[in-house]
C-alpha cells in the first residue's frame, strides 16, 4: 500500500475530525460521542469478544451486536482467532465510515484507547465508559475486513430502561422485521401480546430464529416499534 501523503490527503487528515479517541500515537483524548476511556478498577463487566474468519471467506466478531446502560463501564476482552490480523474500534457509524475510507488510502495503525489492532492469537483489552445513550458501532477497519462483515451495532440504552422476556415466533429479513411473543413492555406502556417489530440494526436478525427465548428492549422511533437491544 502506497504510505506516501499527497498534500490534499494531509490536508485531509487535519480537517477532519479527530479520530477513534482525537490523536493517534498517544496524546490527550477528548471525550467523544460514543463515550470516554474508562478505570479498569471499576469496571462494572467484563465482555469478550472474538474476531474470526470463516471458510467461506466471511469475517466476523462474536458477539455479532452489544448493548450497554449510559454511564456502564465495561473491560472489553478481545482475542483474535483467525488467521489473519484484526482489530476492534469503537466509533459511531459515521465516523467509521469516513475513517475506513481513509485507511483505504494509506497504511493506518490506531493507537487510541477506544481501539486495538491483534495479530493472529493475540489477545488485547479496551476499558471503556458508555457516557450517551444512543446507536454506535464496532468494526474492523482494515480494508476489506468490514465489507467482509466486520462490524456490528452497540446499542446504549438509558440506565432506566428495562429488558423485556420474549419468544421469537417470525424473522423476515427481507422486511427488516420481528415477530416476538413478548411480557408486558413496561416502559411502552404495552401488555403482554405478540407484535411485529422492526430492528434497530439488520445484523440482529441474523442473530435470531423462530423459537429463540430472548430478553429485549424495544423503543418508539420514528413511530414505529423497534428492537433496540437483545440478549
Amino acid at each position: 500500500m502506497n504510505k506516501i501523503l499527497s498534500t490534499a490527503l494531509i490536508a485531509t487528515l487535519f480537517a477532519a475530525p479527530a479520530f477513534a479517541g482525537g490523536t493517534h500515537g498517544g496524546g490527550h483524548h477528548d471525550e467523544m460521542e460514543v463515550g470516554k476511556p474508562g478505570d479498569a478498577a471499576h469496571a462494572d463487566r467484563e465482555v469478550v469478544v472474538i474476531m474470526k474468519e470463516t471458510d467461506d471467506g466471511e469475517m466476523l466478531f462474536e458477539p455479532a451486536n452489544l448493548s450497554f446502560s449510559a454511564g456502564e463501564t465495561v473491560k472489553f476482552v478481545i482475542t483474535n482467532e483467525g488467521e489473519l490480523e484484526h482489530e476492534f474500534v469503537l466509533d459511531t457509524p459515521e465516523r467509521n465510515v469516513h475513517h475506513k475510507e481513509l485507511m483505504a488510502k494509506m497504511d493506518m495503525e490506531h493507537d487510541d484507547p477506544n481501539s486495538v489492532r491483534l495479530d493472529p492469537g493475540a489477545t488485547g483489552e479496551i476499558v471503556w465508559t458508555f457516557s450517551n445513550a444512543g446507536t454506535f458501532e464496532f468494526a474492523c477497519l482494515i480494508p476489506g475486513h468490514y465489507e467482509s462483515g466486520m462490524h456490528g451495532p452497540v446499542t446504549v440504552l438509558q440506565g432506566d430502561m428495562t429488558f423485556t422476556a420474549g419468544m421469537v415466533k417470525k424473522v423476515d429479513p427481507k422486511s427488516g422485521k420481528v415477530t416476538i411473543k413478548h411480557e408486558e413492555l413496561v416502559d411502552l406502556d404495552m401488555p403482554a401480546m405478540t407484535m411485529v417489530f422492526r430492528v434497530a440494526d439488520d445484523a440482529m436478525l441474523d442473530q435470531l430464529k423462530a423459537g429463540d427465548a430472548i430478553e429485549f428492549v424495544a423503543q418508539r422511533i420514528k413511530g414505529k416499534l423497534t428492537v433496540v437491544a437483545v440478549k
